[in-house]
């Protein structure tokens, strides 16, 4: 594994801008197009909805689909992207009602995840990824398991980073959550309300994190923002409502996992309250193989562990895609 580490870590650095021996030695000219792949910010329209997505890397590289959490996009992404983006092509797409993606009404679009993950199939699709590997983390997760159940034979690999498959891992945080599945009356849906409020978006960035210095503010500024359109609050509780439909699927997702046996690294921050360390290890019941690496970090991992979790990742796709 040490190995592994300083091998990615290698790699990391070669591909960085600022690489540079300690007395600062001058360098030879890099093209910028070598130093820092260029991301391209795109949109597709899916079923009359535009599906915002970040795009980078070459187009005949494998495919890395990074399918983000709540309450945030593929901004949660930005900071990867360049570092995977020189040999794989990299995909980030917004769902409907995220980031820079269309919010239509949520009486005229289905807020499901299995509409949602009909959307990024979709997306797929129309810009020819028929292979993928799937960063999944938070919602990511179960719209990845379930586009991995819809076609299994595209999924090359997994990268999962706190999104959930396994019962162990719906905790306390849940229970109000769970209520309103149970009962779905007014009350309980405006008693989940207070997490969609700017005091709960910047705890999901700062709770549990090694080096709060090291969040930048601009993550839930950025979010609440988008939190805060006309319309958006129903979306939002819409989908945790829904949240409970791929509970019941959790036993297909599973035996998707031990039938199909897709190389799985598992990089997860052991102090998120919301999907606990205690959903991590049943991936290794199903997935005994899986790389697994759990880390002194929140719920948004990538925030203070990209100098840990980049080169884990690079080291994994290299060792199990481009072989």
């Amino acid at each position: 594994m040490k190995t592994h580490l300083v091998t990615a870590m290698a790699a990391i650095i070669a591909i960085s801008p600022v690489a540079a021996d300690a007395a600062c030695t001058p360098l030879k000219p890099v093209s910028a197009a070598k130093a820092v792949p260029v991301i391209h910010y795109k949109s597709a329209k899916i079923d009359g909805v535009k599906v915002f997505y970040r795009e980078a890397g070459p187009k005949d590289a494998p495919v890395i689909l990074l399918l983000h959490g709540f309450p945030t996009s593929s901004h949660m992404y930005r900071n990867l992207i360049p570092l995977l983006a020189d040999r794989y092509r990299v995909i980030a797409p917004d769902y409907p009602g995220y980031g820079q993606s269309d919010a239509p009404d949520h009486e005229k679009f289905a807020y499901t995840f299995a509409n949602l993950t009909v959307v990024v199939d979709k997306l797929t699709e129309q810009v020819g990824a028929t292979r993928y590997s799937m960063y999944v983390m938070d919602y990511g997760a179960p719209i990845g398991y379930r586009l991995a159940l819809k076609h299994p034979e595209r999924v090359d690999s997994l990268i999962v980073q706190n999104g959930n498959a396994y019962t162990e891992g719906l905790a306390a945080f849940w229970d109000p959550i769970k209520a309103y599945w149970a009962e779905r009356t007014p009350e309980r849906r405006e008693a989940l309300a207070g997490l969609l409020t700017l005091e709960t978006t910047k705890f999901q960035y700062t709770d549990g994190m090694g080096d709060i210095a090291r969040i930048s503010p601009d993550n839930w500024v950025h979010d609440q923002a988008l939190l805060d359109r006309p319309g958006n609050k129903d979306i939002q509780l819409d989908l945790l409502g829904d949240y409970g439909s791929n509970v019941p699927l959790y036993p297909q997702f599973q035996a998707f996992f031990r039938e199909r046996k897709p190389p799985t690294l598992i990089v997860w921050g052991k102090n998120d309250v919301i999907f606990p360390e205690a959903g991590a290890h049943p991936y290794l019941r199903d997935l005994p193989d899986a790389e697994m690496h759990i880390l002194d970090s929140g719920h948004f991992a990538l925030e203070d562990r990209l100098d840990v979790m980049a080169p884990l990742i690079r080291d994994f796709l290299d060792r199990k895609i481009c072989k």
